[in-house]
């Protein structure tokens, strides 16, 4: 091959190198354009909304455009995350959703995506898994109420059927705390709060950030104990599951932003930085922790790594409780 036609190819493989390393960060750098939409996997008024619509606002200011909530609810959170699964990979498109999306990989089946189909943006904030009880019940704590319910037919209460909060209570009381406890469903927390309020259910499997911490703190609600490692600020009297002796049990549920998973790894990491910026916001930190979340602070790749773990951790439950949703 003549040396001018090889010094020729060489500087044309060059040249295109360079054109592509160059066209890669322009949508980045200009990133957003226009408006971004989340598109909540839950009902307005529910823990997703609530905190994508405290967060949106912040990302939006922190943007410079507008972030427009749309709730498509249904199918445990798996309608929402269909639809953006499919999206454009454009970072316009973003899904803002629970601890569903991890429990969903196992439980339901012919989601219609996987987890892989997502990157994870970033985590937002989680709220301990809890368990609660009527003002009334003469138990204090966790362990005085697995004491007087050994041999004894109970009953617990959840917003439904697959949620963080039932798969968590059942592998509870299983596998850890080795009682009976019948499941009750309720079609909302809201239902499923008044019910244990007014004694129709012995106890409420809840996060605290689902509403109940606010009932707690009211002496309407008696918390019996939080799956943590630590008591939480907003209901400081609530002792742990270990303080009660069950240490080994930790479960929290949990509120992130994915992007379909062929978006730009430049925008995703554009997003995190600024999610990140609004989650040190000292009104929003004061607005979550007040509802019973803690807010969480994540580069992307933890936040990936994070969410991968959540998949694996609350697989295991759900396949050792056998349990499936068609």
């Amino acid at each position: 091959m003549p040396k001018m036609f090889q010094t020729t190819m060489k500087l044309a493989v060059v040249a295109a190198a360079v054109s592509v390393l160059a066209a890669a960060p322009v949508s980045a750098q200009n990133y957003p354009e226009r408006d971004i939409t989340f598109v909540v996997a839950f009902a307005p008024g529910g823990v997703a909304d609530t905190v994508a619509r405290l967060v949106g606002q912040g990302l939006g200011a922190k943007l410079g455009r507008t972030v427009v909530v749309e709730n498509r609810g249904g199918a445990g959170g798996n309608i929402a995350a269909a639809a953006v699964s499919r999206a454009n990979a454009d970072g316009y498109t973003l899904l803002v959703t629970t601890t569903a999306l991890a429990i969903n990989e196992t439980l339901r089946k012919n989601n219609g995506f996987t987890a892989n189909d997502f990157k994870t943006v970033a985590i937002l904030a989680s709220s301990p898994e809890s368990l609660i009880t009527s003002a009334s019940n003469p138990s204090s704590n966790l362990a005085e109420f697995i004491k007087a319910a050994k041999g004894k037919d109970i009953n617990y209460g959840t917003a439904g059927v697959g949620s963080g909060s039932h798969i968590a209570a059942e592998y509870f009381f299983s596998k850890i705390a080795h009682i009976k406890a019948q499941h009750i469903p309720f079609q909302g927390g809201a239902p499923a709060m008044n019910a244990t309020m007014g004694n129709q259910v012995d106890l409420l499997a809840t996060t605290l950030g689902g509403g109940a911490a606010a009932q707690i703190a009211a002496g309407k609600l008696k918390g019996l104990g939080v799956a943590a490692d630590h008591r939480a600020s907003v209901v400081p009297n609530v002792p742990t599951y270990a303080e009660a002796g069950f240490s080994k049990f930790v479960a929290a549920s949990w509120v992130g932003i994915f992007a379909p998973v062929k978006t730009d790894p430049a925008i995703v990491t554009r997003l995190n930085a600024a999610v990140e910026e609004v989650m040190k916001d000292p009104a929003i930190v004061k607005k979550l922790t007040s509802i019973g979340f803690d807010p969480l602070h994540n580069s992307q790749s933890e936040a990936e790594k994070y969410f991968r773990s959540e998949v694996d951790d609350w697989g295991k439950m759900v396949k050792a409780l056998n349990l499936s949703i068609n």
